[in-house]
C-alpha cells in the first residue's frame, strides 16, 4: 500500500512540475500576446509556450521563417532556416529543483526506486503530450528530443534527490546491500561513497558559487554597456519587458559561461570567436544587452581566477576530512575521496557546458557557449588539487 501510495504522489509530482514549468512561460507570454496582438490566435500561444518550454531544457528548435517575413526584412533567403538551441537553462533548473524534492520525499518513504520511475514516466508522459499538440511549422522539433531531453532533467533531479536520502536514512534494498559489501572490506571504505558525494556537491556549489559573483561583477563593471544596447534596441514597454524576462531566463545560462571563463578554457559567442582570462577574440557580436557583458579585452592577470574552482576543492576536501575519524584515516580511502570528488565536479561540469552551449542562430551564430572536454578536465584538475592538499596531507595532533 505504501508504494502505491508513493507511486500516486510521484506521479502528481511530476504532473505539477510539468504544470508550473509551463504555466511560467505561458503567463507573462499570454499577457504580452493579447496587449500586441489584440485577439490573439490560442494555438499559436500554445505552440509558443511549450516551445520556449522545450528550448528551456535544451531541446532544439528548428526555425524555419516565412517567406514573407524574409521578404519585408530584406533577410537573406539562405539565412530561412537554422537551428536554435542555447538553452534559457531557468525552465530546466526548476524541473531539476522539483525533481529532487520529490526523489527526496520518496526516498524518505522508503521506496525511492518506485518514487523516481513513476515520477520520469509521468514526467516524459506529459512533454509528449506538450509536443504532439504544440507541433508547428514554424519552430519545429524532433518528437523524441521533446520528450527525453526534459524528462532527462526531472529524472536527473529525482535521482540527485532520492539517491543521497537513500543512502543517509537508509532504503533496506540495494543501497544498503552496498553498504554491507562496504563493510565487510573495511571500515574505513564504508563512508567513502557518502564523503566522495558530498564533497563533490561542495564543490560544485563553491564552483557555480564564484561563476555567479563574477557574473554580478561583470554586469556591475559592464552596466554602462548594457544600459546602452537596450536603449539601442528601441524598444517599447512590453518590449522591454519581453526581454527583460528572457533575460533573466538566461541568466544561470551566463553563470556557467562565467565557470567556464573562471576555470580558463572560456566559452565561444559565434565560430571562431573566444573569451578567456588570456585573451578575447570577439566579431560582431548581437546586439542583445545581456551580451554586453561579454569584455572588449581580457587580462592575464586574469588567469588568478583559476584560484577559485582551487579554493571550492579545498573546501570540499576540509568538510570531508572533518567527517573522518581520526583512527581511520588510512591513505588510500582518502586519496579515492580526492579523486572522486574532482571526477564528480568534473563531470557536473562537462553537463552543465553540455546544456549551456548550443547555436543562437544562423551562419557564425551556430557555436555559441563552452566546449565541455577542456572545462571538464580545467575544473576536475584545479578541484583535485585543492581537494587533494586538504585531504592527503598530515593532520596535527590538536587538529
Amino acid at each position: 500500500m505504501q508504494r502505491v501510495l508513493v507511486l500516486l504522489l510521484s506521479a502528481l509530482d511530476a504532473f505539477v512540475a510539468v504544470l508550473v514549468g509551463i504555466a511560467a512561460a505561458f503567463a507573462p507570454l499570454m499577457v504580452l500576446w493579447f496587449v500586441v496582438f489584440g485577439a490573439g490566435d490560442a494555438s499559436a500561444l500554445w505552440q509558443t509556450t511549450v516551445a520556449v518550454w522545450q528550448l528551456g531544457h535544451g531541446v532544439p528548435l528548428h526555425i524555419t521563417l516565412p517567406d514573407a517575413y524574409l521578404a519585408a526584412n530584406a533577410i537573406d533567403p539562405s539565412l530561412a532556416r537554422f537551428v536554435l538551441s542555447l538553452a534559457p537553462l531557468g525552465f530546466a533548473a526548476a524541473s531539476l529543483l522539483f525533481g529532487a524534492r520529490s526523489g527526496a520525499r520518496a526516498a524518505r518513504a522508503g521506496a525511492w526506486i518506485t518514487g523516481v520511475l513513476s515520477g520520469a514516466v509521468v514526467f516524459a508522459a506529459f512533454a509528449a503530450v506538450a509536443a504532439v499538440t504544440a507541433r508547428s511549422g514554424l519552430a519545429a522539433v524532433y518528437l523524441w528530443q521533446a520528450v527525453a531531453f526534459p524528462a532527462a532533467f526531472y529524472a536527473a533531479g529525482l535521482v540527485l534527490g532520492a539517491v543521497p536520502t537513500a543512502w543517509r536514512e537508509g532504503d533496506d534494498g540495494v543501497l544498503d546491500a552496498f553498504r554491507r559489501r562496504l563493510g565487510r572490506v573495511s571500515d574505513a571504505w564504508l563512508s567513502v561513497p557518502g564523503l566522495a558525494v558530498r564533497g563533490a556537491a561542495i564543490a560544485v556549489t563553491g564552483v557555480v558559487g564564484a561563476g555567479a559573483l563574477v557574473t554580478a561583477v561583470a554586469l556591475i563593471l559592464r552596466g554602462g554597456t548594457i544600459v546602452a544596447l537596450s536603449q539601442s534596441a528601441n524598444l517599447d514597454l512590453w518590449g522591454v519587458i519581453a526581454m527583460g524576462l528572457a533575460q533573466v531566463l538566461y541568466l544561470p545560462t551566463l553563470i556557467v559561461w562565467a565557470v567556464s571563463f573562471l576555470s580558463g578554457p572560456g566559452f565561444a559567442v559565434g565560430v571562431g570567436t573566444s573569451v578567456t582570462p588570456a585573451g578575447t577574440q570577439l566579431g560582431v557580436v548581437p546586439g542583445v544587452p545581456l551580451l554586453g557583458v561579454l569584455p572588449d579585452s581580457t587580462s592575464p592577470w586574469l588567469l588568478v581566477l583559476a584560484l577559485l574552482p582551487i579554493a571550492a576543492g579545498a573546501l570540499a576536501g576540509w568538510a570531508v576530512r572533518s567527517r573522518l575519524q581520526r583512527d581511520a584515516e588510512p591513505a588510500g580511502p582518502r586519496a579515492v575521496i580526492a579523486v572522486a570528488i574532482a571526477a564528480l565536479s568534473a563531470a557536473v561540469a562537462a553537463l552543465l557546458c553540455l546544456v549551456a552551449s548550443g547555436s543562437l542562430g544562423p551562419d557564425r551564430l551556430s557555436q555559441v557557449g563552452p566546449e565541455p572536454g577542456p572545462v571538464a578536465l580545467a575544473i576536475g584538475l584545479e578541484v583535485l588539487v585543492g581537494a587533494g592538499i586538504l585531504l592527503l596531507s598530515p593532520r596535527a595532533r590538536h587538529d
